[in-house]
């Protein structure tokens, strides 16, 4: 497990991080990348944060979970930067997205945050 990853995720609940992150480009909004992540977390503007537990090196998403905990952000993990960059409609792999706008996602965006919650007491 790498340094930023606080808590195993299930299949289940990855996939459905990757379903809530196509729908929000779909009908809501997304910012990508790590800088940009951090930005809108800071803003307190972030829904939800995604990130990919494949990120080498991990110390690029080091700050993410703290920062997130800090400004009261659900954050979820899931298993490949690659699947994460797709689901948003990119050709190039994906460390971490924010789900600024969540759309039609709102249903599966609050299942997440509550399944995270349970995971992470």
């Amino acid at each position: 497990m790498s340094v930023f990853v606080k808590f195993e995720t299930p299949k289940e609940l990855s996939d459905k991080a990757y379903t809530l992150a196509e729908a929000a480009k779909e009908s809501g909004k997304v910012k990508k990348g790590t800088n940009e992540v951090t930005k809108v977390v800071e803003r307190g503007a972030a829904a939800m944060v995604i990130m990919a537990a494949d990120v080498e090196p991990p110390e690029i998403l080091a700050h993410i979970p703290a920062l997130c905990d800090e400004r009261n952000v659900p954050f979820v993990y899931v298993p490949s930067k690659a699947e994460l960059g797709k689901a948003i409609g990119l050709n190039k792999p994906a460390a971490s997205v924010a789900i600024v706008d969540v759309g039609k996602g709102k249903v599966i965006c609050d299942e997440i945050a509550q399944a995270v919650k349970t995971l992470r007491n």
